[in-house]
């Protein structure tokens, strides 16, 4: 039986592949709970440094959520609420994945596709790549955390415009309103990413770990450092990457962080 949802490792990188083609990857509530399943097992996994999520071809990264289950398991409200109650609980936990994500947007990515997207840290996509959220058209109220986390990445207006009119845009679109990190060739768009992610891998883990943490706490309203953020800021004082860092500054000289 083919694996809708699997995971490629390459060194420090691993690979979230989603792996329904014939339905432009729409995800369907088994799939939300199996990127769950994976991500918690990645978590566990200390050889990984970084986190890509993918389409398995160029056709899609995702269309949304498989709207053939709406009339099943999210046609009334109790069944709606658990459906999304998984499906939030999986983004959430890609958002919160302890190390740098990059969605590598091939094709779609719309409605819950662009959802999944946008908690990822970075979004490189194609010139043929569209995007969207498509709520409008179908009658469904937004959720508050995507809706939050769209309006902290291209601000209210735009937010506002992406949803009300359900409108489908263009990379170099989203690119121009900081949706999108990149744009690259649709030959070009694999070589491009994992030379980012290898750019990002040659620097300290241990600080960009910290700093995903700090910035997603003030994203999320936090205005002062509580206890935990101020102890991560201390403990890389004490690190080994500090230390290599200070070491390759002061003989000039690139730093080898360990991973």
């Amino acid at each position: 039986m083919t694996k809708e949802i699997y995971i490629e490792k390459s060194g420090y990188i691993a690979t979230l592949v989603l792996n329904r083609p014939d339905k432009r990857n729409s995800l369907s509530r088994a799939m939300f709970q199996e990127i769950l399943d994976q991500l918690e097992q990645l978590q566990k996994d200390g050889t990984i440094k970084l986190l890509i999520v993918r389409g398995v071809n160029e056709v899609a990264f995702s269309a949304g959520a498989d709207i053939s289950e709406f009339l099943d398991i999210r046609y009334a409200a109790d069944n709606a609420k658990a459906y999304n109650n998984l499906a939030l609980k999986a983004i959430d936990a890609l958002y919160k994945f302890p190390h740098p994500t990059i969605a590598m947007i091939q094709g779609l990515a719309i409605g819950g596709g662009l959802e999944l997207a946008n908690a990822c840290d970075f979004r490189i996509a194609t010139p043929k790549s569209k995007l969207g959220i498509t709520a409008a058209n179908i009658g469904i109220v937004y959720n508050l955390e995507s809706t939050k986390r769209l309006i902290n990445i291209v601000g209210v207006a735009k937010a506002k415009e992406i949803l009300y009119t359900a409108n489908l845009f263009t990379a170099q679109e989203g690119q121009d309103i900081g949706l999108i990190t990149a744009v690259h060739e649709p030959e070009e768009i694999e070589r491009a990413t994992l030379q980012f992610a290898e750019h990002l891998l040659s620097k300290s883990s241990v600080a960009n770990a910290g700093i995903k943490k700090i910035i997603q706490a003030i994203v999320d309203g936090e205005n002062e450092e509580n206890d935990e953020l101020a102890q991560i800021v201390l403990d890389s004082f004490s690190s080994a990457d500090y230390n290599e860092g200070i070491q390759a500054f002061l003989n000039k000289r690139k730093p080898i962080f360990n991973k």
